[in-house]
């Protein structure tokens, strides 16, 4: 199976969170991409599965961390137009896609997020990670990198991935420190 990797990944991951549990994180599903709430409302008790179709939010409640927030797709699309990865060999593919995502935090802490907890993974059981590439001619508006986001808050951009024209992924995957025993999905449909 390959991997694509950057050593940048090691160094930064989404929402910051450092502390370890022994619970996972409860993630619910939302039926669109919800404003942030200010209220303290409980969140839904009942954990549905963690696969979504684009457009579809997944409510995540990591109480051990003191941490509310939704993560969307908004959309993929392969392939973007525009100037394309220099070189398959240094960039992992000949054609550019993107995920339009969406974080909102929507009560706890401020947290940091980044482009690194995701990922495309395909049917043969390849993932693709991002390049670690920002600003040039990459699609607009990217995703932010290492942006801090206070409660009532949301950000939103594209995710960039060097993948090869020929394939599609199945899923797109996100998986920050607190969901990595279990990340959320996305199917992403046929062309």
């Amino acid at each position: 199976m390959r991997r694509l990797t950057t050593t940048a990944l090691t160094a930064t991951l989404l929402l910051g969170l450092t502390a370890c549990s022994s619970s996972e994180p409860t993630v619910t599903k939302t039926s669109s991409a919800p404003e942030p709430a200010t209220s303290s409302a409980a969140p839904s008790a009942t954990p549905t599965p963690s696969t979504y179709k684009i457009g579809e939010s997944a409510k995540v409640d990591d109480s051990q961390n003191g941490l509310t927030f939704t993560a969307t797709v908004i959309a993929y699309t392969q392939p973007v137009k525009g100037p394309q990865p220099p070189d398959p060999t240094t960039q992992g593919g000949d054609v550019w896609a993107t995920v339009e995502a969406k974080i909102c935090v929507i009560e706890g802490k401020t947290v940091t997020v980044s482009q690194f907890p995701w990922s495309l993974a395909y049917a043969d059981g390849t993932i693709v990670e991002i390049t670690g590439s920002t600003g040039g001619d990459l699609p607009k508006p990217e995703f932010p990198m290492d942006e801090p986001v206070k409660a009532g808050r949301c950000v939103k951009g594209k995710i960039p991935f060097a993948v090869m024209g020929n394939q599609r992924p199945e899923r797109i995957v996100y998986a920050p420190q607190s969901l990595t025993a279990n990340p959320v999905e996305w199917t992403v449909p046929p062309k």
